[in-house]
C-alpha cells in the first residue's frame, strides 16, 4: 500500500516536473523572439534582434523541441519500453538544452563585455533592452534545463524501480 502512495507521489512530481520545464521553455521562446533593439551610431540605425544570431536561432529551436516533447511526453503513459524511450529522449533534451544555453551565453558575454583581443566591441551599452531580453531568456532556459536534469534524475529512477520491481 505503502509503495502504491510512494508511485502516485512520483508521478505527480514528474507530471509537475515537466510542466514546469514546459513553462520555462515557452517562457525563453517567447522572451528570445520578442528580443530586439535599434541604436543609431554616426547617423546609422543598427538593429539587434534574435535572428542575427546562428546561437540565438539554435537556442529557440531547442526550446521549440524541447516544449513539444514536454507536450508529448506530458500526456503519455509510461510503461516499460516507453519508459526507456523517454529516458533516452531525456538525455537526448537534456544534453540539447546545456549546449544551447552554454553557446547562448557564450555570445552573451561577448556582447556583454566584448572582445578586446579580436576588436569586437561590447553592444549591451547601445541596446540594453535587447541584452536585458536575452539576459532573461538565458535565466529562463537555464531554468529549463535544470528542470529536465531533475526529469532525467526521476527517469533514471523510474527504470532502475522497474529492473528492481522484476528481479
Amino acid at each position: 500500500m505503502a509503495r502504491v502512495y510512494l508511485y502516485t507521489l512520483i508521478r505527480i512530481i514528474i507530471f509537475l516536473l515537466r510542466l514546469l520545464a514546459l513553462g520555462a521553455s515557452v517562457a525563453a521562446i517567447v522572451i528570445m523572439v520578442t528580443s530586439h533593439d535599434s541604436a543609431q551610431v554616426l547617423g546609422m540605425t543598427f538593429e539587434a534582434k534574435f535572428a542575427n544570431t546562428p546561437t540565438f536561432k539554435y537556442f529557440v529551436g531547442v526550446n521549440i523541441l524541447a516544449s513539444a516533447y514536454s507536450l508529448i511526453v506530458l500526456f503519455s503513459p509510461t510503461k516499460n519500453l516507453l519508459g526507456r524511450i523517454i529516458l533516452i529522449s531525456d538525455i537526448i533534451m537534456t544534453l540539447l538544452l546545456d549546449s544551447s544555453i552554454s553557446a547562448c551565453l557564450a555570445i552573451a558575454q561577448v556582447g556583454k563585455k566584448g572582445n578586446s583581443h579580436a576588436g569586437w566591441l561590447p553592444i549591451c551599452g547601445q541596446v540594453p533592452k535587447f541584452c536585458d531580453h536575452v539576459a532573461g531568456s538565458l535565466i529562463a532556459g537555464f531554468a529549463a534545463s535544470i528542470l529536465y536534469f531533475l526529469l532525467l534524475l526521476c527517469s533514471f529512477h523510474n527504470v532502475l524501480n522497474l529492473y528492481t520491481l522484476k528481479a
